[in-house]
């Protein structure tokens, strides 16, 4: 069973997708099995995070944008902005596609955990989320 989730984004950060994701399987009527979810674009990712405390997300998102900084001279790929090459290394070294167990018709994500797009670029976005159920009803 697949659906298509879209995601308006407003900027970098992160966005919580848990309750749009965690509706679909709801809807799906499969009790145990895997959702798959996979983003469909290379400038943002998926995460699974710490949801309970904001201030985890902005320290992960400063030290991610201190590990890959804006205007390094050593990007060649600066014709769609200065975000635009960290953005794509930002994507690289987080996830494009999670695997979440589905268990009596809830993800199984432990009591901090949270589904996150995470935007790489500063400018609004509307992101494409794929979510693949396979199980069980």
């Amino acid at each position: 069973m697949n659906f298509e989730l879209t995601v308006a984004v407003h900027g970098q950060g992160l966005y919580e997708v848990t309750h749009k994701v965690a509706e679909r399987v709801r809807e799906s009527g499969i009790t145990d099995g895997l959702a798959t979810v996979f983003i469909r674009h290379t400038s943002a990712s998926l995460i699974i995070q710490e949801n309970a405390d904001q201030a985890v997300r902005k320290d992960l998102e400063r030290w991610l944008d201190r590990l890959v900084p804006e205007l390094d001279p050593l990007y060649t790929h600066t014709a769609e902005g200065a975000d635009d090459m960290p953005a794509h290394i930002k994507g690289a070294l987080t996830a494009v596609s999670l695997s979440i167990p589905v268990m009596q018709r809830a993800l199984a994500l432990g009591t901090w955990q949270g589904v996150y797009l995470f935007e790489h670029r500063s400018d609004p976005h509307r992101r494409s989320v794929l979510l693949h159920l396979i199980g069980e009803p």
